[in-house]
């Protein structure tokens, strides 16, 4: 693979085709959007295939100067290579999942789709600042295009909010961006994520970034965009963001706000942890009373994006690796169960919980599938949930006993709001003719449905398989932070000082004691 710009063709492909969907009949655009999604899931697959684990960190590099201060570059390490597999994954099922349901415009959603898989695609492979820049907004146009023509009843105000939103905080990111080009004197992202940038900086430049990665997540409270958008989308639409979008608030704390501002990061530890806290607690209480299948799929997804945020910020291993697999298991498993939904709504055309039950006596085949991703939601050892909440809680715990007390919570209430979900939807008296009356998957469905339960059951019990290529670069980024890594509870309450600060006063105090050595990176975690 030497030379071969592979990831440059994963670009292309989606691109190219998207626009021929423009020119394209119905019947053809479909046929087309499919096509070039498996060819990208195929490339997807020799680039997993070709990469090589041990080896350089940044690999299938490709790099072109265009003009003063902006370089088209591309490159990928491990994380980038799962976060693009989980792209290229899903893409073709959300193809799937539109062929029956999308009767009018199809050329203009599927074009939006596969531009779309361009520029997620890009947002990983970036290594330039402004391009990455570039493709992390222009991903806001198709989506909102796609929930503002072919969304629900009120789908224009669920676009507009989901596009302000989300744009108005990377604005904040943006400049922080021309600023830290200034200082730094690069664009390339793997230069500035070993630069130093001054400390009393890193605060403003860490917030400005946050502003942006925080609605992207989303974080509580700047979530109640997602709600709207998820209910408002087609099936699609809502598998594409819950999948993948939101994992992009997640790769920017990785790429960016832990490795080049860690010192803040640490800093800052407390209000992610209390933002955390509070969106795993009220999130999942407010997906209890929900009447709205999609509603309460929303809403679970700001919770476990919640032990995302909570994983990042332990400042160890563990909670890394847990974070990461979290996102990979999310992806799946909240794809997989809006799908579910769709699967029914095609049917039915409610979202409404009430309207259902019994779906276990004539739809056997679907209810294992929903039962499956239910129990993976829930984190069921054997399922990709389990894996991602341990190592996640795990990291936590050695930084706040008591803020992984309030996480675990989480875990609870989550079999409450999906078990109470399944059992209303599958089970019980069948009150509704009309529900009754459904057929079980069919063939298409089963195509859509069969890959991520393997998927599924794949990363739970063999999870080795997506840690071996991110190891390395968790390990790197890790050892970047070890110096600013918050000391535990004790320091997590608001207005103590944590990270760099706390590590001048106990340098200071050491000093005054003559002693010269302060505490190593396992010391100040509890180890790894």
């Amino acid at each position: 693979m030497d030379g071969f710009p592979i990831l440059s063709l994963m670009l292309a492909v989606p691109l190219f085709a998207g626009i021929a969907c423009f020119f394209l009949d119905a019947s053809a655009a479909r046929i087309a959007a499919l096509a070039a999604t498996l060819v990208n899931l195929a490339l997807g697959i020799v680039l997993w295939a070709n990469y090589e684990i041990g080896g350089p960190q940044w690999q299938f590099v490709e790099r072109a100067e265009l003009f003063s201060g902006f370089s088209y570059a591309l490159g990928i390490d491990g994380i980038a290579l799962m976060l693009i597999a989980l792209s290229v994954f899903l893409m073709p099922i959300c193809i799937l999942a539109s062929l029956d349901s999308i009767k009018h415009r199809v050329g203009e959603y599927m074009a939006a789709f596969l531009i779309m898989e361009t520029l997620m695609i890009g947002v990983f492979a970036a290594q330039d600042l402004y391009l990455f820049y570039i493709f992390f907004e222009a991903g806001l146009i198709p989506m909102y295009l796609i929930i503002g023509v072919w969304g629900g009843a009120n789908r224009i105000y669920a676009s507009y909010k989901f596009f302000l939103y989300t744009l108005l905080g990377s604005v904040l990111m943006l400049i922080a961006m021309f600023w830290m080009v200034g200082t730094a004197g690069t664009t390339d992202i793997p230069t500035l994520m070993q630069y130093d940038f001054p400390v009393g900086a890193q605060k403003w430049l860490w917030l400005a970034f946050f502003a942006s990665f925080a609605v992207k997540m989303p974080m509580w409270p700047v979530h109640t965009w997602l709600p709207d958008a998820h209910v408002q989308a087609p099936t699609a639409g809502s598998v594409i963001l819950a999948g993948v979008l939101l994992k992009m608030g997640g790769y920017g704390f990785i790429r960016f706000s832990l490795p080049m501002f860690p010192e803040a990061s640490a800093d800052f530890t407390w209000l992610i942890f209390a933002l955390s806290m509070l969106a795993v607690v009220l999130t999942s209480l407010i997906a209890l009373v929900q009447h709205d299948m999609k509603k309460l799929i929303a809403y679970s997804s700001v919770a476990h994006m919640a032990i995302v945020t909570a994983g990042l910020f332990a400042f160890n291993v563990q909670g890394l690796e847990g974070a990461m697999m979290m996102m990979l298991s999310h992806g799946l498993v909240s794809g997989a169960l809006f799908l579910c939904v769709g699967v029914i709504y095609d049917r039915l055309h409610t979202r409404e919980i009430d309207r259902y039950g019994g779906l276990s006596i004539n739809m056997p085949k679907y209810a294992l599938f929903f039962m499956l991703f239910t129990m993976a939601s829930i984190g069921l050892p054997g399922t990709s949930g389990f894996v991602a909440e341990f190592l996640s809680l795990a990291g936590a715990y050695q930084v706040s006993t008591f803020t992984t007390l309030i996480l675990t919570t989480g875990i609870i209430l989550g079999a409450a709001y999906m078990l109470y979900l399944y059992r209303r939807v599958a089970f019980g008296e069948q009150k509704h003719a009309d529900a009754a009356a459904m057929p079980d998957l069919n063939a298409r469905e089963w195509a859509m449905l069969a890959p991520i339960a393997a998927a599924v059951l794949w990363m739970g019990v063999y999870p080795e398989s997506f840690l071996a290529p991110m190891r390395a670069d968790i390990a790197a980024l890790d050892a970047r932070v070890a110096r600013a890594a918050p000391a535990g509870d004790s320091q997590l309450a608001i207005g103590e000082p944590t990270g760099h600060f706390a590590n001048e006063i106990a340098h200071g105090e050491e000093a005054g004691e003559g002693q010269g050595e302060t505490p190593g990176h396992g010391e100040a975690e509890g180890g790894h």
